[in-house]
């Protein structure tokens, strides 16, 4: 009897294990190769994420692949989707957590990760000339 009271106690713990392992957030860094200081929104359920490259965001872990546009002037801008794949501790919910770690799981987003690392490719705007500053003029010295 003692030895079933303390397998379903280990179960019990054991469930929604990605949850408590993994969390329910993900840091990504983010990179736009060859074009630093470009400037990235990710599109989120929560609202517009905004990071300049390289660099990290935290993102809120979930089941929809997120879009994300980055910026820079005499840059094309450059677009791409965050996709969003299965946590491996999600097998081990299956087996120790069973539905109810399962569902915990889904419903806090843990089930779900993003890549660590998304590039977005940019390319110079051909067409696009940067603004030349006006040369100073340095006053003369009076004579």
């Amino acid at each position: 009897m003692l030895r079933y009271f303390a397998l379903g106690a280990c179960a019990v713990l054991l469930v929604a294990c990605a949850t408590i392992t993994k969390g329910t957030t993900q840091v990504v860094a983010v990179d736009t190769p060859g074009v630093p200081s470009a400037t990235c929104t990710i599109t989120t359920q929560s609202g517009p994420q905004v990071v300049t490259t390289p660099g990290t965001v935290t993102l809120k872990k979930g089941s929809d692949p997120l879009p994300i546009a980055c910026v820079k002037d005499c840059y094309v801008n450059g677009q791409s989707i965050i996709p969003s794949g299965a946590e491996a501790m999600a097998a081990g919910n299956v087996i120790f957590g069973g539905i109810i770690g399962l569902g915990v799981d889904a419903a806090s987003g843990a089930l779900n990760k993003y890549p660590d690392m998304i590039t977005v490719a940019m390319s110079p705007d051909p067409s696009c000339r940067p603004q030349l500053r006006a040369p100073l003029r340095h006053p003369t010295p009076a004579q």
